[in-house]
Formats: structure tokens, C-alpha cells, sequence
């Protein structure tokens, strides 16, 4: 009996060390174990790093008792983030796990994606095993994946654009006065009467005021006389031409009131005359209710010839006599035209006025003055006059909160914007100026909502929308929203959507000297795989901010360049 004991425990402690010894062999030959990562340098995209991991699992490793947690991880300073585990096991192992055979070897497989933190910019890939045989399990060597994580598409400049409000200043507003003095059939004096009709009194005093007022001037003076269509042409012809005459004789004594100069008068004068308006005739008729309208305008369109049109028309007896009494008379008549500009302030004296005395101004001048001025300090200055003078105005309001925005006072920005908007509820400039100020602020999905329901705006609206898409991983739209814009961000969507050679050629037109253009055509020749355009492009870049030499080390874009004996010089 006791030696069948001794022997179970002989059996025992040797069923042991056969577990231990496989666990050992496992752990030494880990480093046969082949993997792939995809894609093989980690890329940040839309704020996450998507990953795939391939492992190839040599025959007579895989103890057929064992079960093995593969476990991937990113490691940097200051933390890690382990990844989905997965878990395989042996061909002897009861359990639901994956099954790799020890003569076969086979494949694990892991995909995913992790949240991107700033710090995670250098770290390293690496994937974990744990190996277990009944209750006992040893620690696989960790095996290093991947190095780095390449986050390009944060370079892009979060600098959406707002929009002022346009102002309706017009240098020279053009103002024009209409009159009609009538006749008496077969006459052409004026009479007294219509001398007291209203439009003719108006006409009068706009003349007189025209030339009273320092910044009005007269531009033109028209006078058009005719005479109806009925009655022998010869006679319709003298009338017309007296009819002009006494027109003009009247309006030359209403100028002469109003000390308008003989040789002004002669350059402003048109005068012409109308023997017979048919036009006039034709108009009145379609606008009538005569109960013969139709047959009339037949026979307009029947006969060009106007002997002929006046006989058929006073065939039709009853209609030619509301002719006579309704629509001839008012054809006997001379049209007066008065045309006038008023001379608005020269922009050195409504930026005097803008300063000094805004007051003076009305709400198209402030807001061209806020335009004219340079200094943001004296734009909010002339905007905020306009705020107190206008307070319904929306557009002050706006114009406010636009040039806060470029001050950085985000605050005080929000708070115009948001009068601007009480005054004139989803108006699209105001609403895409919400959207930069919640960019800004860190908001995207605010922002985004905000472009999207503004794009009536404009361009700086797809500018905004190209941004958002840069953030969002939607490199393709992003260039579609940028095609209006040749900015740094232009070129860096170009290059996240693959277009190398157009982005290169992008950022070379660029007006604006940046550091980070230089930067950003290093990037792009980093991919393109001209070495000598990288130097170049980096040194420029550290020359106008050496800053930029840390950032350099340790970008991946340049890994191909990291032991090149250029590159170190220029990053000592």
C-alpha cells in the first residue's frame, strides 16, 4: 500500500515539472513567433489609432495542455493602454477558446482602436502573453510591435474664419424726380392748374433743395413731349415739338429759381418729342377694362400703318368715345425727369468722423468705417458706437462680436453675437460666427451644426467645414470644402487625402510666411522621398522657430531621416 503511495507522488511531481518544462520551453521560444502590424507605423485619424496585428504561431510551440492570453498594448511615458486580449489554447485544453495545433502551428489575429492621447506621440506597440498549463501560468516576453504613432492631421491650423457684415455704403446715391404736365386737346400751353399738381409742386421743391444742399449735384434733365395718336399726323408732329417747348420754357424758369447755371443747364438738358405715341396708346389700353380691349389691340397688331390704325379704331364708335374721354387724353402731355446725386463723405473724413465724432454718422458710414480702419482696437471703437446708436441693427452687433473674435475675446464675442442673434434669429453670417467661436472654444460638434446651418455665408463657411472634416478624419471632403482656399490647411488635407504632389504644390503658393509651412513641405517630401526638399524645408523651419527641433526628433514622418547625418545636424 505505501509503495503504490510513493508512486502516485513520484507521478505526481513528475506531471509537475512536465507542466513546468512546457510553460519554460514556450517562454524561450516565444521569439519564434512571427507578427504584422497594420499599418506598420500607427496613424492617428479623426482623434483614434486603428490597429491590426497579425501573429504567426510556429508548429511545436503551442503546448497541447496550454492556454495562452495574447494581450497587444501601447506603452508610453507616463502610462499604457492595453488593448482586447484575446485568449487560444491547445488541442488537450477543454474549453471554447481557439484552438492552435501543436503540429500545425496557425494564426491570431487583433483589430481595433484606441483613444489618442498627446503624450502617446512616442511610445511603442507591443503584445503581452500569459500562459497557463492547469494552475500554474508564466509571463510570455513581451515582443515590440510598432514605434511611435504619426499624428499629422493635428498640425491643422484651428483657425476658422468669421465674416463681418456688409455695410450698403454707397460713395454716390443717385436720386431722380418724375412729373407730368398734361394739355388740352390740340394745345400746348401750360396751364396754371397743373403747375399746382402735386407731383409737379414736388418736383419743384426737389430741384430747389438739390441745389441748395452742398453734396447734391444735378446729373441730368429730361423732357419728353408728346401728343395722342388721333388727328392728322403733320398736326400731332407741330404739337409734340410745342408741346417740348413750353415744357422746357418751364422747367428753365423752375432751374432759374433755383440758380442753376446756364452752362449746367445746357450739359443736363434732353429734350425730344413723340408725334404720335402708339406705345402710350397700347399700354393704357391693356391696363383698361373697355369692354372692346381685345378688338383695340388686334388691330394695333393688324396695321403698322397709323392712318389706317386711327380709321379702324374709330369704327368701333361706342369704345372710341371712352377712348376720347378715358385714354387719349392722358397721352397729350410733356414727362419731366430730374436726376440728382448726392455725394456722400470721402473716407478721410468719415475715418476723422469715426474717431472723433461718430455721431455724426449714420449706420451705413459706421459700418464702412469699421471696414476702412485697420487697429482692431478702433474697429471695436466704431463698432460699439454703432451698437449705442443703432441698438437694433444687426449687423453693428455682429461686426462687434467679428472683431472680438480676432482679438482672441472669445467672451465678449459670444456676448455680441448672441444680441446679434436676438435681433435677427439664424441669420447665417451670425450663425457661422457661433460655429468659430465654438471651434475655438473646443466644440466641435457645436461648431460643425453651426457651419452646416450657415452655408448661404460663403466661402469662409467651406473653409470652416474643411477644418471640422480635417478633425474628423474626412481628408477627401476636406479638400472639396478647401477648393476656394490655398491655405496651409489646403495642402494638409491635400496630403492626408494622398495627393502628394498637388499638396507640395499648394503649399508652395501659400502667401502667408509660416514656420509651419516649412514644416508641412517637409512632411510632404518626407512622403514624396525627396531627401534633399526635406533638409531644406526643415532647416528653414527650425531657423524661424527653433522650437520646432524637438517636435522634429520625434516625428515619424521623418524616421527614414532619423540616423541621416544632415538631419542631426540640423536637430542638434
Amino acid at each position: 500500500m505505501k509503495r503504490i503511495n510513493y508512486l502516485a507522488s513520484f507521478l505526481f511531481a513528475a506531471l509537475i515539472l512536465s507542466s513546468c518544462g512546457g510553460l519554460d520551453k514556450m517562454k524561450e521560444e516565444a521569439s519564434n513567433l512571427q507578427y504584422s502590424v497594420n499599418p506598420k507605423v500607427l496613424e492617428m485619424h479623426a482623434g483614434k489609432v486603428k490597429y491590426e496585428i497579425k501573429g504567426d504561431i510556429p508548429a511545436e510551440w503551442f503546448n497541447k495542455k496550454a492556454i495562452v492570453e495574447f494581450t497587444p498594448a501601447y506603452v508610453y511615458e507616463g502610462g499604457e493602454e492595453v488593448l482586447e486580449s484575446k485568449t487560444f489554447q491547445g488541442e488537450s485544453v477543454e474549453a471554447n477558446n481557439k484552438v492552435i495545433g501543436f503540429e500545425t502551428g496557425g494564426a491570431i489575429e487583433f483589430a481595433g482602436e484606441f483613444e489618442y492621447q498627446e503624450a502617446m506621440r512616442v511610445g511603442e506597440l507591443e503584445i503581452r502573453g500569459l500562459a497557463k498549463i492547469k494552475d500554474k501560468e508564466l509571463d510570455l516576453v513581451s515582443y515590440k510591435l510598432a514605434d511611435g504613432i504619426i499624428s499629422t492631421p493635428l498640425l491643422v491650423m484651428v483657425d476658422p474664419m468669421p465674416i463681418a457684415a456688409k455695410d450698403n455704403f454707397q460713395r454716390v446715391i443717385s436720386e431722380t424726380k418724375e412729373a407730368d404736365i398734361h394739355y388740352l386737346i390740340q394745345r400746348s400751353e401750360v396751364r396754371r392748374s397743373e403747375l399746382k399738381s402735386e407731383d409737379i409742386v414736388e418736383l419743384e421743391a426737389f430741384v430747389k433743395e438739390a441745389n441748395e444742399i452742398e453734396n447734391k449735384e444735378f446729373k441730368g434733365i429730361e423732357v419728353s413731349a408728346y401728343a395722342s395718336p388721333d388727328g392728322p399726323e403733320k398736326l400731332n408732329e407741330r404739337l409734340s415739338e410745342q408741346r417740348k417747348k413750353t415744357a422746357d420754357k418751364y422747367l428753365a424758369k423752375v432751374i432759374g429759381k433755383a440758380k442753376v447755371s446756364k452752362e449746367d443747364a445746357k450739359t443736363l438738358y434732353n429734350l425730344k418729342s413723340t408725334a404720335e405715341d402708339w406705345a402710350g396708346f397700347k399700354g393704357l389700353v391693356e391696363a383698361s377694362t373697355i369692354e372692346d380691349k381685345d378688338l383695340i389691340l388686334r388691330v394695333l397688331s393688324m396695321y403698322s400703318d397709323p392712318v389706317v390704325r386711327e380709321k379702324e379704331i374709330k369704327n368701333i364708335a361706342a369704345t372710341y368715345e371712352v377712348l376720347a374721354d378715358d385714354i387719349l387724353p392722358q397721352l397729350r402731355r410733356s414727362e419731366l425727369l430730374v436726376k440728382v446725386d448726392m455725394i456722400g463723405y470721402a473716407d478721410s473724413v468719415i475715418l476723422d468722423f469715426a474717431a472723433n465724432n461718430p455721431d455724426t454718422l449714420n449706420i451705413e458710414e459706421l459700418l464702412y468705417a469699421g471696414k476702412l480702419i485697420e487697429d482692431l482696437e478702433a474697429k471695436v471703437a466704431v463698432y460699439t458706437a454703432a451698437t449705442v446708436k443703432y441698438p437694433t441693427c444687426f449687423r453693428a452687433f455682429n461686426n462687434l462680436g467679428y472683431v472680438n473674435i480676432l482679438q482672441g475675446n472669445l467672451a465678449d464675442a459670444k456676448v455680441a453675437l448672441e444680441k446679434a442673434n436676438e435681433l435677427k434669429e439664424g441669420d447665417a453670417i451670425i450663425t457661422n460666427n457661433l460655429g468659430v467661436i465654438a471651434l475655438k472654444e473646443g466644440d466641435k460638434e457645436t461648431a460643425k451644426t453651426h457651419f452646416l446651418n450657415s452655408t448661404d455665408a460663403g466661402n469662409a463657411v467651406d473653409y470652416n467645414l474643411g477644418i471640422i472634416n480635417i478633425m474628423d478624419g474626412e481628408y477627401e471632403a476636406a479638400v472639396n470644402y478647401f477648393q476656394n482656399h490655398k491655405t496651409f490647411n489646403t495642402a494638409l488635407a491635400m496630403l492626408l487625402a494622398g495627393k502628394n504632389d498637388t499638396a507640395n504644390k499648394t503649399i508652395d503658393v501659400v502667401e502667408e510666411e509660416c514656420p509651419m509651412n516649412y514644416y508641412l513641405k517637409a512632411v510632404i517630401n518626407a512622403r514624396i522621398g525627396d531627401e534633399g526638399a526635406v533638409m531644406n524645408s526643415l532647416r528653414t523651419a527650425i531657423e524661424k522657430k527653433a522650437e520646432l527641433k524637438e517636435m522634429v526628433k520625434t516625428d515619424l514622418e521623418f524616421r527614414n531621416y532619423f540616423e541621416n547625418e544632415t538631419f542631426k545636424t540640423i536637430v542638434e
